[in-house]
């Protein structure tokens, strides 16, 4: 069983900067890919970023690129997600999610375990 505890949110202005991280325990770190995903009020939850086990392929939405920047620290079984930039359409409960195996997924039925979220709210 692996769990997974995010947190970092916030409220902060337009054009501010935040780090989401997600602790991770239960099982061998490494092995799982890793990915953050979000769930504005009133709409799906759409995906983010991902990261493969070893932090060398990475994806991102494109509605992030450029702006969030997604990696992992295995030796401290933590998994980071900085956001630059922020606007209001980044507001969101934001979720970080679990995965065996290495192929990277923007489907969030692909992911087998979710942290218990954490609230971004970003002021015009």
């Amino acid at each position: 069983q692996v769990q997974l505890a995010d947190s970092g949110g916030g409220l902060v202005q337009a054009g501010d900067s935040l780090r989401l991280s997600c602790v991770i325990s239960g099982r061998t770190v490494s092995a799982y890919t890793m990915a953050w995903f979000r769930q504005a009020p009133g709409k799906e939850r759409e995906f983010v970023a991902s990261i493969s086990w070893g932090g060398g392929t990475i994806h991102y939405a494109d509605s992030v690129k450029g702006r969030f920047t997604i990696s992992r620290d295995n030796a401290e079984n933590t998994v980071y997600l900085r956001m630059n930039s922020l606007n209001v359409e980044d507001t969101a409960v934001y979720y970080c999610a679990a995965k065996r195996g290495s192929l990277l997924r923007v489907e969030s039925s692909a992911y087998e375990y979710w942290g218990q979220g954490t609230q971004v709210t970003v002021s015009s």
